[in-house]
């Protein structure tokens, strides 16, 4: 039986430009490139008792004794960062672990609006970032931490799950606390955060109601927060949170949200017209309309707000995806793929359909 080498598999995963892999019990390995899954290089069928003993040596190393059926983990091999997911599937042992770049890219580099420089540059309030899983919101949230820490002196904490980028500090102090690891959850994290004298605070996800209390808590009481959210759309991620409350709550979190938020970022990775992906972004500015429209519980009509107010930098994603088709950034399949919109994105640029 030949033993399971991680190290060579990362490295011909990185290789091949992968953003994940993926070890599976009796099939090939796979990777992911570009979007797409293709088979790792070679001959590579391992057996569920290679990928165990791989797993059990890969945990003795980062000192993980875990019994569980799934756990979350992070490691790093030849200055590439891992985020891993073990877990089980028909009784087998699996992976899944996404390839993080140690480099951290800057909002220029990724091609990001240059407007995400000036919402890292607010002193207080809360900057959300969505989209589905792997659409590039930890690389865009560290490119906006990144920013802080080149240019400012600020104290910055951050509670992730688990850590991905690794920051060194440069003009700022940076403290990065891993869930499970250095605190029990996001809430705790978040909760004992505030009496470590922070200014920016980045929350890897909010997924429950103590966590989104205690960040727009945070926002309102003058830290600058950073968190992640699962919305399909900038526009809906004022009632995502909302709904999390109960009824009774509603208003009052209405009123914070309205008086704490600074702008939505919702994003999708596209392949790009050469090769690679790039995001696409829309954004939701909380200007003095906006705002209004979350008070008075008017949700359903920001994203008509947003369409009237593209001067103040708001963009749905579908004018997003028209001008990176115009710079000639993305083909026209890969707007009809993505659009949604597609009758009206046609009638913007003047296609057929």
């Amino acid at each position: 039986m030949n033993e399971l080498n991680i190290d060579e598999i990362i490295l011909k995963a990185n290789q091949s430009r992968a953003s994940d892999v993926h070890i599976s019990a009796n099939m090939p390995i796979m990777l992911r490139v570009d979007g797409n899954l293709v088979k790792l290089p070679g001959e590579n069928i391992p057996t569920a008792q290679e990928i165990e003993i791989m797993v059990e040596n890969l945990f003795s190393k980062l000192g993980i004794n875990s019994l569980k059926k799934e756990i979350d983990f992070s490691f790093s091999i030849h200055n590439i960062r891992i985020r891993a997911n073990f877990y089980y599937e028909k009784r087998n042992p699996t992976l899944a672990l996404r390839l993080i770049p140690k480099k951290i890219r800057t909002i220029e580099e990724l091609g990001l609006p240059k407007i995400l420089n000036e919402f890292s540059e607010k002193d207080h309030g809360l900057i959300l970032v969505a989209g589905p899983t792997g659409s590039g919101k930890s690389t865009t949230l560290a490119a906006m931490i990144e920013h802080i820490n080149s240019r400012f002196a600020k104290h910055i904490i951050t509670i992730e799950d688990p850590i991905e980028y690794v920051f060194d500090s440069k003009r700022s102090l940076i403290h990065q606390r891993e869930v499970g690891t250095d605190t029990d959850s996001f809430s705790d994290g978040l909760k004992y955060a505030l009496r470590q004298d922070p200014d920016v605070i980045l929350v890897g996800e909010m997924r429950d109601l103590e966590t989104m209390s205690l960040a727009l808590t945070a926002a309102e009481t003058g830290h600058l927060v950073f968190a992640t959210i699962h919305t399909n759309s900038a526009a809906s991620a004022p009632e995502r949170i909302i709904d999390v409350f109960p009824a009774h709550q509603q208003k009052q979190i209405a009123l914070q949200l309205a008086n704490t938020l600074i702008a939505v970022i919702f994003q999708r990775l596209v392949p790009k017209k050469d090769f690679g992906v790039v995001a696409v972004d829309e954004i939701m500015i909380a200007t003095p309309a906006i705002k209004n429209l979350i008070r008075e519980n008017k949700l359903h009509q920001i994203e008509g707000v947003m369409q009237t107010s593209k001067k103040q930098g708001n963009i749905l994603f579908d004018d997003a995806l028209i001008d990176a088709f115009l710079k000639g950034v993305i083909t026209k399949q890969a707007v009809l793929e993505n659009a949604r919109n597609i009758e009206e994105v046609s009638k913007k640029i003047g296609w057929r359909i």
